[in-house]
């Protein structure tokens, strides 16, 4: 999580007008990654590239860990480029190859739903509102709670390094991660959730709205990658 700047004052010690105008500008971003990301998505999918990865991928676990692996990469670029709030241009351009990262991420995934799974375009219209509603209240919470979220922190680090090493351990070994993974990782990602929201008011200086937005949406497409995978599972 980035510190203000030197020079550059957090948003916490601004005035209300201040904080308010820098709210609004981050949502507004979130907003234009998450349209940016269902743009890319419908394009993958319309040039049949989504199809073509399924096929590729389907039933060959060492590809998950490729493709997870390259968007690690591409998901630490972009947040690097985001948060540069000497570099406006920089900043627009990490947001933008964030969400084609997160549109690669999915493409194989959304087309099983679309295309393979019986009734699979209800399970991504159910949890892309189960998604909405649970940021909105997560947003919610963050914003009227005073008590200090920091020593999340620490668990979601916590959390985030025991997730990628059973993510491995699963490729490797052919284990199943079933439905209490799902849960699991919907609970990490609405922490995340919460503890950045108070971080970008605490530590974020009023220019680096475009990567708070960036910030929230990684934790906003997790949010939305475990939630459909587990109505899925539930379904099946």
């Amino acid at each position: 999580m980035s510190a203000a700047p030197v020079g550059y004052r957090p948003v916490a010690t601004l005035d209300d007008a201040a904080r308010g105008d820098f709210i609004v500008r981050v949502y507004q971003h979130l907003l234009v990654a998450v349209g940016a990301f269902i743009a890319f998505e419908a394009l993958l999918i319309n040039l049949g590239v989504a199809e073509a990865m399924w096929d590729f991928i389907s039933g060959r676990s060492t590809m998950w860990l490729l493709l997870l692996g390259g968007f690690m990469v591409v998901n630490w670029l972009a947040t690097t480029a985001a948060h540069d709030v000497l570099e406006p241009s920089r900043q627009y351009l990490g947001l933008f190859a964030m969400a084609a990262a997160e549109a690669v991420i999915f493409a194989p995934f959304l087309h099983y739903f679309f295309e393979v799974q019986p009734n699979g375009t209800s399970t991504v219209v159910a949890a892309a509102v189960i998604t909405v509603a649970g940021f909105a209240g997560l947003s919610a919470v963050a914003f009227v709670t005073r008590h200090d979220l920091s020593f999340l922190r620490p668990m979601l680090l916590w959390g985030g390094v025991s997730a990628l090493v059973l993510i491995l351990a699963a490729v490797i070994f052919g284990l199943e991660l079933g439905i209490w993974f799902s849960v699991a990782m919907i609970a990490l990602a609405g922490a995340s959730i919460l503890y950045q929201t108070q971080t970008i008011l605490r530590r974020y200086p009023s220019e680096a709205y475009v990567g708070a937005s960036v910030q929230l949406f990684a934790s906003v497409m997790m949010l939305f990658w475990y939630v459909l995978r587990l109505v899925g599972q539930l379904r099946s």
